[in-house]
């Protein structure tokens, strides 16, 4: 009997340390600065976000969260520097689409994409927008759509770059289309922009910034954005799901916070919530809308699930398509 209630009470004894200790942690985080790693340069929108955000937390939190743009790589140097980084909440990082399409582009990732990172939040999205040089005589999705059937490969596709979130955007709507066109990669949006401008290429699937700007000077023809609803930033614009009787079709970029395995989740927790609630403020919400974003702010586990379905979403289409990495 003695045995007995000593084996118990040391049991109840170590949960109790244990929870004491978990809530000791959480209290006193951050201890020291946060390193918020961006894995672009400076001035997109995933650094904006981050900057936008982390100013917030900083003054919630009582210590600086600093931004540290770890560009190159297709956004794997710098995640592959959080992975292996302490799993005590002073690294966070800041994911993109590209999160999800690394693993079927790059069978040898410096790290894995799900088991090296706790997710905590799905912070934004915003939608591709299908854009045409104003000589395609196209002014909508069915349009489109005739043409490069009755036309198979002669429109000139620009991308970003291969396995870009455009290029898979219209690699997407290729399949579910049964249309052929002529993919032509770029080293970054703004060399394809330049010819698309000049009419080198006939369409690009892009980000919204500039090239709603660009719709509306004429210089280019927006007909439709890849969310799976309107975007409040061209609300005049179908998706391409509606405008081409396309039922199922999304392709977003989007943007969440990751934070390396093992992290408590006291401070996944904690993290969760200030993050959200930054986000969701007027100040930073508004000027987001001008790339078409879009505040979502999601739990760790609707992000978990959701990253699991963008990951198969676009193994297929790589696999499909055949597209390797420059």
């Amino acid at each position: 009997m003695y045995c007995e209630f000593t084996m118990r009470w040391q049991i109840f004894s170590c949960g109790i340390f244990a929870l004491t200790a978990a809530l000791g942690q959480a209290q006193s985080y951050p201890a020291k600065p946060v390193r918020f790693i961006v894995p672009y340069p400076p001035g997109g929108a995933t650094d904006i976000i981050a900057r936008s955000i982390s100013g917030k937390l900083g003054a919630a939190l009582g210590q600086q969260f600093v931004v540290d743009n770890r560009a190159g790589g297709g956004q794997k140097i710098g995640t592959a520097l959080a992975a292996k980084s302490p799993a005590d909440g002073h690294t966070m990082l800041l994911v993109s689409v590209t999160h999800s399409i690394n693993p079927a582009l790059d069978a040898k990732l410096p790290y894995d994409s799900v088991k090296d990172f706790v997710p905590v939040t799905l912070i934004a999205s915003s939608p591709n927008a299908v854009v045409l040089h104003p000589s395609v005589p196209a002014t909508s999705i069915k349009a489109l759509v005739a043409l490069a059937k009755a036309q198979p490969g002669k429109l000139n596709l620009a991308t970003s770059g291969n396995g870009s979130g455009g290029h898979l955007a219209a690699e997407l709507f290729q399949s579910m289309t049964g249309t052929r066109m002529t993919t032509i990669p770029y080293k970054g949006g703004g060399p394809a922009y330049v010819d698309l401008m000049a009419g080198q290429v006939e369409l690009m699937f892009t980000s919204p910034n500039p090239t709603l700007a660009y719709a509306k000077s004429g210089k280019l023809r927006a007909i439709a954005m890849t969310s799976a609803k309107r975007s409040a930033a061209a609300p005049e614009l179908p998706t391409v799901a509606e405008a081409g009787n396309l039922p199922g079709y999304e392709a977003s970029l989007w943007y969440g916070v990751m934070l390396p395995a093992g992290t408590s989740r006291d401070i996944v927790t904690l993290l969760h919530a200030e993050i959200t609630k930054a986000a969701r403020l007027r100040e930073v919400a508004e000027p987001l809308t001008t790339f078409a974003i879009e505040i979502i702010a999601s739990t760790p586990e609707q992000f978990a699930a959701y990253l699991a379905s963008e990951t198969a979403k676009w193994a297929k289409v790589i696999k499909e398509a055949n597209i390797r990495a420059d």
